[in-house]
């Protein structure tokens, strides 16, 4: 079967969305947003928090923080326990 490829930034966004890995979204104004990724596309994040869903536009973004380590592709062992 041949695999599609795909991008880094695709790749974190999915495996934390699948985790729900809670993260940190910092804006490039200095906001600064907690919640967990429920859907992304080229051009947005739609993120969870305190019960509510936010859209952000991903030329907002600065930095995303997972609060856990993320495993993006498979077979990636775990590390630590």
């Amino acid at each position: 079967m041949a695999e599609r490829s795909q991008n880094l930034q695709d790749l974190f966004l999915n495996s934390v969305r699948k985790s729900k890995n809670p993260l940190t979204i910092f804006l490039i104004n200095g906001v600064k947003l907690t919640g967990v990724v429920t859907s992304f596309d080229n051009f947005s994040v739609l993120l969870r928090r305190d019960g509510h869903s936010q859209l952000v536009y991903k030329h907002a973004i600065s930095t995303i923080m997972p609060s856990q380590p993320v495993q993006m592709f498979d077979g990636e062992e775990s590390q630590g326990a």
